[in-house]
């Protein structure tokens, strides 16, 4: 018996990522075409925010069904962009990604035409499902782009999740004060037609394809078990958390989780490849995509909240909604400008060691907010460190995530990525919602939270960011020609990842 017959051929563990897409993206206009919707689209998971407060008054509706204008966004976001990013991969990137525009566009135009609650509902949920949008640019910049442009590209690709929300806030803010409310969704249909046009025009189709056919039962399970998880998470405080309703959500989510692993495992075509999901480099960035997306959500959730509570409380600024909004603008404005120092430091240390800043940045940023709660200029210079942390952050974590996949399979694992995201700010909404409403006190003749609330909230938030750190460091080593990410990820380069044996080239 030979060698050969007894010794199995070991599986290549990893290999260069493949060359760019036939050089079709020679328009130097592609990144900020894609950039430019990835902002449109998180600018209109904020949109509403700070008209929440108005909308029982002008709806008729009440508080509780208010809550969903926000939360069937998160619904449909988590659900559809795993799924979209694997539809894109089999069938088209730019294709789904114009798909996923459209849907935005409808959903913006329902919700300017109506001021009916279920209908403002349904448009929110196609807003939301158009949270595809990066992981299917991202997946379309390393398919396409030259060598020396993948990683800037990326990194502002990514980032501007945080640049749209940033921004989102204050506009709306604005919009909402000045203006007739349905205002800002003729403008976000606007931006979206914008958007459809552009992409048309200038960014193009991606030939790399996943073939297999599309796996509708793994679909089906992945909705529900995503809908379950987070229907618990963002209503355990409304419904207890202890409550029968809320066991009984998470029990029956972990029962259809245990069936639908079960299934994806054994079929040939999943709608998400656990086994590529579980290797370490994977696993352990999609739990720091959880932590990062909780600590940076806690930025935006409380900076307007604080500086909005009233100077009864003895902290308080009593500031304006268009001034609270405008808290959080410098730190998007950071976020446009450091996208590329921190696709700079993963060139030059690896995506591991700019997670790892990140994560100390935005603990630093936390420090600074727990410290300076009482002035303004302080509280904004705290939320700018803490987004800084977070474009270095959300920089890091795609590339992480591209020399750790086949390259068939770019999108539905930035996809993946992008819902842990979503989660981790899911379980942070939950977690500052219960803390604002429990750690209170009696001012005026109201019950407002306390300081300690809120410095409650930055200390469990600099947890997270510590947890990230800890989940980096943990990471694959960034060793030269082990995925340093040096080159953007193309042959003759450092970056690495599984074999894309499966990937095939399609007609753009």
């Amino acid at each position: 018996m030979t060698s050969a017959e007894t010794e199995p051929e070991p599986e290549p563990e990893s290999a260069p990522i493949p060359g760019p897409g036939s050089g079709h993206a020679r328009s130097p206009l592609v990144v900020p075409v894609l950039a430019f919707c990835g902002m449109v689209v998180a600018v209109m998971q904020t949109l509403v925010v700070p008209l929440l407060p108005h909308v029982p008054e002008l709806t008729g509706a009440s508080a509780g069904a208010a809550g969903w204008l926000v939360t069937v966004t998160l619904l449909t976001g988590a659900v559809f962009t795993p799924v979209l990013g694997r539809v894109g991969d089999m069938y088209g990137k730019r294709r789904v990604l114009l798909a996923s525009l459209g849907v935005l566009t409808l959903g913006s135009v329902l919700c300017a035409v109506s001021s009916d609650i279920g209908v403002l509902i349904t448009g929110r949920a196609l807003q939301g499902a158009a949270l595809a949008v990066i992981p299917l640019g991202i997946s379309i910049i390393r398919d396409e782009l030259p060598a020396e442009r993948v990683l800037p590209s990326i990194a502002l690709m990514s980032s501007s999740l945080g640049i749209g929300a940033a921004i989102g806030v204050p506009l709306a803010a604005v919009v909402t004060e000045n203006f007739d409310w349905h205002t800002m969704f003729w403008a976000s249909a606007a931006l979206g037609l914008l958007d459809l046009l552009l992409v048309l025009v200038i960014v193009p189709e991606s030939g790399v394809r996943s073939p297999g056919r599309f796996d509708v039962p793994g679909t089906l399970g992945l909705a529900v078990l995503l809908v379950g998880v987070l229907l618990a998470i963002t209503q355990g405080s409304d419904w207890g958390w202890t409550s029968a309703l809320t066991l009984g959500v998470l029990g029956a989510s972990v029962a259809v989780g245990l069936l639908w692993g079960r299934y994806e495992l054994r079929t040939p075509s999943p709608i998400m490849d656990l086994r590529v999901s579980a290797r370490p480099a994977v696993l352990l960035t999609n739990v720091a995509a959880l932590l990062i997306g909780f600590s940076f959500y806690a930025n935006s959730l409380v900076t307007a909240q604080l500086v909005q509570e009233p100077t009864s409380t003895g902290y308080g600024l009593g500031a304006s909604i268009v001034v609270s909004g405008l808290c959080l603008l410098p730190g998007g404005l950071a976020m446009v400008a450091l996208s590329p120092l921190s696709a700079r430091i993963s060139a030059a240390y690896g995506p591991r060691t700019a997670l790892a800043v990140a994560a100390v940045v935005m603990t630093l940023g936390y420090g600074v907010r727990f410290f300076t709660s009482h002035s303004l200029w302080l509280i904004v210079t705290g939320a700018t460190v803490v987004a800084c942390g977070t474009a270095i952050a959300y920089s890091a974590l795609p590339a992480l995530v591209i020399r750790a996949v086949p390259v068939s399979e770019t999108a539905s694992a930035n996809g993946l990525n992008t819902l842990m995201r979503s989660v981790g700010q899911a379980c942070c909404s939950a977690v500052v919602a219960t803390v604002l409403a429990r750690v209170t006190f009696v001012v005026d003749g109201r019950t407002a939270p306390t300081l300690h609330a809120y410095l409650l909230i930055f200390l469990i938030a600099a947890g997270a960011a510590l947890a990230a750190l800890v989940v980096a460091l943990l990471l694959p080593s960034d060793r030269p020609g082990r995925g340093t990410a040096r080159d953007g990820g193309r042959p003759g380069g450092t970056v690495t990842v599984s074999p894309p044996t499966s990937a095939v080239r399609g007609n753009a």
